[in-house]
């Protein structure tokens, strides 16, 4: 495993983005919206870890209800891994309880993700990942 990125959920994208590419002065990566989690992203390089910022972009989505009931701040670590499923095979072989029953793919296909419940882990959310990489 590998550490990929830190989750942090905002409510305002563009005001957030400012703060980390203008006065962090963090590189940014990129900006999408993956429509399947309800959340537009905004990733930054932090010198080899990536910053995640994370807007909710639908009330019922995980990051609205987040701050909704937390307020703005760290949703989540992400541990890039090669193989998600065999991974989180090995998850439920511990015994910990994970978000979805099997990993799913999002961002138009190009990641598999999944999630450990903070109760499996004192409190932490813990994405597990690997990028999907196209047959081209």
């Amino acid at each position: 495993m590998k550490l990929h990125h830190i989750g942090i959920a905002v409510k305002d994208l563009d005001t957030t983005m400012k703060l980390y590419r203008d006065v962090l002065k963090l590189r940014l990566l990129g900006v999408e919206e993956v429509e399947e989690e309800g959340v537009k992203i905004a990733m930054f390089d932090a010198g080899g870890v990536r910053i995640e910022l994370l807007m909710g972009t639908k009330p019922d989505s995980a990051i609205s209800k987040f701050i909704e009931k937390r307020g703005e701040g760290i949703h989540h670590i992400a541990f890039q891994v090669d193989d998600v499923d065999s991974v989180c095979n090995e998850f439920v072989k511990a015994g910990l309880q994970l978000t979805y029953p099997q990993p799913k793919l999002v961002a138009g296909g190009s990641r598999k993700i999944n999630f450990i419940n903070p109760k499996s882990t004192g409190g932490v959310l813990i994405e597990v990942l690997t990028e999907v990489r196209s047959s081209e």
